[in-house]
């Protein structure tokens, strides 16, 4: 079955230009969940990869090989399904940043209050737990290119509602908050389906190359949207923002009307998405311990070692020198930039087979730069190790998602999806409480620095405890 998955399928009409025909098992789905899934795999030179069947490099070709294995990794370009999809993320990940800037923004123009705008982001987050954990059992359930048409039509609907309450003066807190979390739901059913569509769309061993290309782009959004929209506010105004976001969602609903059908796999039992299947996702978390590792994983590296709430204090008082504005620009860009920078240099990396080792090494080398940073008193030496903090979060990312995907049956991908985003989601708030306490008792640098040893020290702990994720390849 797996040498079947890496075969070129045919993209007739009835099947779309899925990576698998729809009603066959997509990669990973067999023995998936095991701990020992993804260890035992047979034709690793699948479709796409470099020289299959060649008689030898042309002069000159050899050379270019090279160098192309250290940028990313496009195989999964060549796949028109995934690209409609990956293409539609190009789009959305700086329109959404728009969002995501105007809306605190508005906030603190109405309310001239900071804390407003962090009650407001409170009021989004709770939607976003409880819509991704059940987002992900309805994505297992229902045809998931339907669920991403229905999600992102209500994204666009509600970009379409932020702009009219902006151009209109409506200017209430209330209304915001309430568009916020309506926006926040809705984001929490699509996430789910949109990830657990890849492994449908591209054979397992590009996942991980998959999952890079996706949070490149994602990253980068990160980057270039708040820089765009703080351009663009002083130009344009906040409505238009609003507008140009929801533009740029109607391009994702034309992509994913344009991907084939994505039911679930013959063979799957008929079952409605209720409390019932979402705790059947913990059950099969708990029961697989390559997943559990996974996801903890990535709960030590953002609870632990996650300084973002104290970069002001930081920018204030240690880098106060290079002046406070300037320093706290560098603080939060830096992560981003690295991540951007591990992305487009993904082909050093994408091709392991030993997932979970990358994981694992990915991790500490996070701990690692964040202690760094803490014992920093340099400002550019700061943002060297927070770069390079950036590039290990990229390379944990691109594994743990890759691990997700192909150790988990396609019945359970989206649950698996959905519990990631509550994870990615969560992490980052709960190290801002921790953070910002430890902060106030110890000192900004000394808390920093204790959250990247802690990570060190707790996740080769783990990795020597439960052998499961040190074992596991593809």
């Amino acid at each position: 079955m797996y040498r079947a998955c890496r075969k070129r399928v045919d993209t007739s009409r009835s099947s779309g230009e899925s990576g698998t025909e729809p009603g066959k098992e997509g990669p990973g789905a067999k023995g998936a969940g095991t701990e020992k899934a993804g260890t035992e795999k047979a034709g690793t030179e699948g479709v796409g990869t470099e020289g299959a069947g060649d008689k030898g490099p042309a002069p000159g070709e050899a050379q270019r090989r090279g160098l192309r294995r250290w940028a990313m990794d496009t195989r999964p370009l060549r796949r028109p399904a995934y690209r409609r999809l990956w293409s539609s993320t190009v789009v959305t990940a700086v329109g959404s940043q728009l969002t995501a800037v105007a809306v605190p923004k508005q906030i603190y123009d109405i309310t001239g209050s900071s804390a407003w705008v962090g009650a407001a982001s409170l009021a989004g987050l709770l939607p976003l737990v409880v819509f991704a954990l059940w987002g992900g059992a309805v994505a297992d359930t229902m045809d998931r290119r339907k669920l991403l048409l229905i999600t992102n039509s209500g994204i666009a609907v509600t970009s379409v509602l932020f702009w009219l309450q902006a151009v209109t003066g409506l200017a209430s807190v209330a209304v915001l908050m309430l568009l916020l979390a309506l926006q926040q739901a809705f984001w929490g059913l699509n996430a789910p389906a949109r990830t657990a569509s890849i492994a449908r769309l591209v054979p397992e061993d590009e996942l991980p190359a998959a999952n890079a290309l996706g949070s490149t782009v994602m990253q980068t959004g990160q980057v270039v949207g708040p820089l765009l929209a703080g351009v663009l506010i002083p130009v344009i105004g906040l409505p238009e923002l609003y507008l140009i976001d929801a533009l740029a969602l109607c391009v994702t609903v034309w992509a994913v009307h344009k991907l084939p059908a994505l039911p679930p796999l013959r063979g799957t039992a008929v079952r409605r998405a209720g409390v019932r299947e979402v705790v059947a996702g913990f059950r099969y978390i708990a029961g697989h311990k390559v997943l559990l590792l996974s996801f903890l994983a990535d709960i030590v590296a953002m609870v632990l070692g996650m300084p973002r709430a104290l970069f002001p204090q930081l920018a204030s008082e240690t880098y106060a020198g290079h002046g406070e504005g300037f320093a706290l620009g560098l603080l939060f860009a830096a992560i981003p930039v690295g991540a951007v920078a591990g992305g487009l240099f993904s082909g050093t990396f994408s091709r392991a087979r030993r997932h979970g080792w990358m994981v694992i090494g990915s991790v500490v080398v996070w701990g690692a730069a964040i202690t760094g940073f803490g014992l920093s008193s340099s400002l550019w030496l700061a943002v060297a190790f927070l770069a390079v903090a950036g590039v290990a979060d990229m390379v944990s990312m691109v594994f743990r998602g890759a691990i997700l995907l192909s150790a988990a049956t396609d019945e359970m991908r989206g649950r698996m999806q959905g519990v990631f985003t509550v994870v990615v989601a969560g992490g980052p708030r709960l190290a801002d409480v921790l953070h910002g306490g430890a902060g106030s008792a110890v000192g900004a640098r000394e808390a920093v620095a204790g959250g990247g040893l802690l990570v060190v020290v707790v996740m080769l702990a783990l990795a020597a405890a439960m052998p499961a994720l040190r074992r596991y390849r593809v």
